[in-house]
């Protein structure tokens, strides 16, 4: 009786090491799973009007300024003549890089206008003196 034992035992044990088949699965092809769309989450701020202001200012060598200004594509104003000292006062109140290019442009004129002046003085002189001669 004890061979049959043994002969179940094994019998078992073999069957246990043995894996049973097992068909694999057939794997169908997905279509590529889109990515989640992102949304954005609604802001709870009160929304603020915008206004689209554009202000230009130009100047020349000579100091001339002026100012044109428009509202959207609206023109306010075109051609204001400025004072170069108050283009000078608004730079600086905006921002320290903007009045410093502004300044480079107000001391070149500043340059040429001493310039011109020097000339002026010295031809003033000039007729004066041949002012001088002819009253003698």
């Amino acid at each position: 009786m004890s061979d049959t034992l043994t002969e179940q035992v094994d019998q078992v044990d073999a069957e246990e090491l043995v894996a049973p088949e097992v068909p694999e699965p057939v794997l169908e092809e997905a279509p590529p799973a889109k990515p989640a769309k992102q949304t954005r989450a609604k802001s709870t701020a009160k929304k603020t009007r915008t206004v689209e202001l554009t202000l230009t200012v130009t100047g020349t060598a000579d100091g001339d300024w002026q100012a044109d200004l428009l509202h959207g594509t609206t023109r306010v104003v075109q051609g204001l003549v400025i004072p170069a000292i108050a283009v000078s006062k608004a730079a600086k109140e905006l921002h320290e890089d903007i009045a410093s290019g502004i300044e480079t442009v107000l001391e070149a004129a500043r340059e040429q206008h001493r310039t011109r002046m020097e000339e002026l003085e010295a031809e003033l002189a000039k007729v004066k003196q041949a002012l001088a001669e002819l009253t003698d």
